[in-house]
């Protein structure tokens, strides 16, 4: 299958035509948000394990955290925690039995020690797929300046969609790093990128971010 976003051209065109994949652009003032790199998605037996996409997608996070903290810039890990029994997970967590994963105390809810927040880095715990929800990010981002949001983790389809969608609506300029998100499915992977491209976020590839941060030191 053609990735969505390489899809032939009368696909693409189809899309320009009717107004959609117009373009973003980086800002002045990024932070770099690492959505949800936690065991559950990397450990081999988890319900949620992501198989060879999670190796990929963390290797490429572990470059763009190097490159965040060389420029100096704001570095956001997300987790997800619930009580025991997800009482604060309401139906989102009736909806997705595997969300079990995150109650208190479950080990698959940590991060890795090879990808763990720094001393300087924030750490945002959410119980709900985007970033932003219930949680005192948008805030905390405006106060600081930021106006870009580089987003990688997982599931692309998931939290990674929700939050570059709410990250746009809450005035941010959200870019996906292409190589460094991921999904379960390459197909559902691929046209979720496809659909984030066409109307709320700017999907960019590693490289030009890894570029930008540079500039940005």
């Amino acid at each position: 299958m053609v990735p969505a976003d390489q899809a032939p051209g009368q696909f693409q065109d189809d899309y320009k035509r009717a107004g959609f994949k117009g373009h973003i652009g980086f800002g002045a003032h990024p932070a770099l948000i690492i959505v949800d790199m936690v065991e559950a998605y990397l450990k081999p037996g988890s319900p949620l394990y992501l198989g060879q996409v999670a190796a990929d997608v963390f290797a490429a996070c572990q470059r763009l955290l190097a490159a965040a903290h060389a420029a100096k810039v704001p570095v956001i890990f997300t987790g997800v925690r619930y009580t025991p029994g997800g009482r604060d997970g309401g139906h989102f967590y009736r909806k997705v039995p595997a969300l079990a994963c995150f109650d208190e105390g479950n080990p698959l809810g940590a991060f890795s020690p090879a990808l763990l927040p720094g001393p300087d880095d924030l750490v945002v715990i959410k119980q709900y797929a985007s970033a932003f929800f219930g949680t005192s990010l948008a805030a905390t981002l405006n106060a600081a300046g930021v106006d870009t949001c580089l987003i990688a983790g997982v599931s692309t389809s998931g939290c990674i969609r929700a939050t570059a969608t709410d990250a746009v609506q809450y005035g941010f300029r959200p870019m996906v790093v292409r190589e460094a998100v991921g999904d379960r499915n390459p197909q559902v992977h691929d046209a979720n990128l496809f659909d984030l491209e066409a109307k709320y976020a700017d999907v960019v590839d590693e490289a030009e971010v890894l570029s930008y941060l540079r500039a940005a030191r």
